[in-house]
């Protein structure tokens, strides 16, 4: 799979049922994914697979982490969410 059809999947899976988290994780699209390690980008994707509740506790209301292999990823979303004014 080339780069471009990628890009649209994650675009397309970023698209989420509650708006705030389909902002923030557009906006991580935009501006952090580019940055992240081959790994980094394959665990967003494992991160995109969670319920929008979970992804909505973790990311907006700040719940622990279940999962400590998240927790980079995460304050990474949360701070390109910060610095573009999420």
């Amino acid at each position: 799979m080339d780069d471009d059809e990628q890009l649209r999947r994650l675009r397309w899976q970023c698209r989420r049922g509650m708006l705030e988290l389909d902002h923030l994780f557009s906006r991580f699209l935009e501006l952090g994914y580019a940055d992240l390690t081959p790994a980094d980008r394959l665990l967003f994707t494992e991160l995109l697979r969670e319920q929008d509740q979970d992804l909505h506790n973790l990311l907006i209301s700040r719940s622990e982490l279940p999962e400590a292999r998240y927790r980079e990823l995460i304050e990474q979303i949360r701070a390109v969410a910060s610095e573009s004014g999420g």
